[in-house]
């Protein structure tokens, strides 16, 4: 399988934790200072979750392991008594409690916080116990009825208070210049209350202005354009329908990604194309060809699993996007595209941590234009991937390089007739 050389810039420009991790450090000690001093009651996915944790002797073991497997030396030591600030399943509970009715705030362009359960997780979940406990199906359960616990709260109006003018606020003039052409990109109403948007997910999964982002030539059926708003992560030749890909870094392993759909055998030793989301970004999905929706499938996964070969660190799921496509909770969209010398394709978006909710606007047999819209990711953005079969003889672009940020509908590569 060959691949293009990868690079941390996706890490560093998604904007999904901070390049300087002493924000995470100050904003992870102020949390704990305020569940020790205020001990809040549980809300019941809270308590359920204790309650499993301490039903079962094996997943306490495990819980309890992945906190005392952390280093006490730096930088894991994080508070007075050189221990880290998350020091046990029960202040991982607390912290997860006084989260649910929190919605991100912005701080700066490089240190929006929109991962904070990740933030909780960042050196737990790397250790050999972590490693273990978030690949369980019956962990991601609860961790599943978390996040829709927080998704309904980022959904309700009760969370439009973030998207302000002042300080930490997403309409703030830091933040609009962060997010560079929001004015002039997409839809809103200045003159209404939070520019028109009813919740903190409304906002995150706004829509463009008709007119911005145009397909670049509708009719011709040869070029496949970029589905998201988005940055090359990697490019993969010759991918095999069984991979390694817990031990190898970025090896995609097709079985494992397509959750052994009948098409697989198609698309053994095809291309992978996959591409990274940025929190300041634009969070829907389009079509990348015209074409037939052919199946659509939801593969059930893992929130917070990260890849064996990434240590303890606040960007270990940004550094294991290749070994979340296997593993995560995600959605495959079969397309039959209406060129030939493309076929079947497929695009995969991947729900990873706290973007775990992929909604799909279109249904199996709907026939899609190119360019339009196919679904969204909710509360923020993740990866996702374009599969073409080893018959699709694509040639990408010159633009497809990996860190470069490709437009949505930007042309990433064409067939020949």
């Amino acid at each position: 399988m060959r691949e293009l050389n990868l690079s941390t810039s996706s890490e560093l420009q998604g904007g999904w934790m901070p390049q300087d991790p002493t924000v995470v450090d100050r904003w992870l000690r102020k949390k704990v200072q305020q569940v020790d001093t205020k001990d809040e009651p549980f809300v019941e996915v809270i308590r359920q979750f204790q309650k499993f944790i301490e039903s079962d002797a094996t997943i306490l073991t495990l819980f309890q392991q992945m906190f005392t497997q952390v280093p006490a030396m730096p930088p894991y030591d994080k508070d007075t008594w050189g221990k880290p600030s998350v020091r046990d399943y029960m202040t991982m509970l607390r912290l997860f409690n006084s989260i649910l009715t929190e919605a991100p705030v912005f701080t700066s362009k490089h240190a929006s916080l929109a991962f904070p359960i990740n933030a909780i997780l960042s050196w737990p979940m790397g250790t050999p116990a972590g490693k273990a406990v978030f690949y369980l199906p019956s962990v991601n359960e609860h961790f599943r009825n978390l996040l829709n616990e927080r998704g309904n709260f980022l959904s309700s109006p009760a969370s439009a208070h973030v998207l302000n003018h002042g300080p930490g606020g997403w309409l703030s003039e830091e933040a609009l210049q962060a997010m560079g052409g929001f004015t002039d990109d997409f839809i809103h109403e200045p003159t209404k209350p939070h520019w028109g948007f009813k919740s903190w997910d409304d906002f995150f999964t706004r829509r463009f202005k008709d007119g911005v982002r145009p397909v670049p030539s509708p009719h011709d059926s040869r070029i496949v354009v970029s589905p998201c708003e988005s940055g090359v992560y990697n490019v993969a030749h010759n991918v095999h329908e069984h991979d390694l890909f817990w031990l190898k870094e970025n090896a995609y392993s097709l079985v494992d990604m397509l959750a052994n759909h009948e098409f697989v055998p198609k698309f053994s030793g095809g291309v992978v194309y996959q591409a990274w989301l940025s929190a300041l970004s634009y969070h829907r999905w389009h079509a990348p060809v015209s074409g037939t929706i052919v199946d659509i499938d939801f593969v059930p996964g893992t929130y917070y699993s990260s890849s064996p070969l990434v240590g303890m660190s606040p960007l270990a799921l940004r550094n294991s996007q290749g070994y979340l496509t296997a593993v995560a909770t995600r959605v495959n969209i079969y397309i039959e595209s209406d060129n030939p010398n493309i076929g079947l394709m497929c695009f995969m978006g991947v729900g990873m941590a706290e973007v775990s909710s992929c909604e799909v606007t279109v249904k199996k047999g709907d026939r899609v234009v190119q360019g339009q819209e196919t679904g969204m990711f909710h509360f923020g953005g993740s990866t996702s991937c374009l599969i073409f079969r080893p018959e699709t003889k694509i040639q990408f672009t010159d633009t497809v390089k990996v860190g470069n940020l490709i437009k949505l509908n930007e042309s990433i590569g064409f067939v020949d007739t």
